[in-house]
């Protein structure tokens, strides 16, 4: 079995540059790639499957990344360093704190770090 997380998109390629920077600490490479979609893998986590849709997002998304970072603040400056979008800073519940951002096309995601992390 395995598990492959699909983003729909309006351009893979791009949408591809940024999620390879911003999982680069994970070793994500760009793998498959025939229009109208587009793959990264890493060694350790889910295919991330880029695919090509006309059109633009438009709602909250009801499935989303979460993303755990050792230094939470470090790892949000560093990505939104690369095109994200700050949504809502400063979360906390059950002692993991974290970050909603959005990529460059709107596709909200969490930053994370659990209990007890700096």
């Amino acid at each position: 079995m395995e598990i492959v997380v699909t983003l729909d998109c309006k351009d893979p390629g791009a949408l591809a540059r940024f999620w390879q920077a911003a999982l680069s600490p994970m070793g994500y490479r760009p793998a498959f790639d025939a229009p109208p979609y587009l793959s990264l893998v890493s060694d350790g986590g889910p295919t991330l499957l880029l695919q090509e849709v006309p059109e633009p997002k438009s709602t909250k998304n009801r499935m989303h990344l979460d993303v755990g970072v050792e230094h939470l603040e470090a790892e949000v400056d560093r990505i939104v360093g690369l095109g994200a979008r700050k949504v809502e800073t400063d979360l906390t519940e059950h002692g993991y704190r974290w970050a909603v951002l959005a990529d460059p096309e709107g596709n909200e995601f969490c930053v994370f770090v659990p209990p007890g992390s700096p």
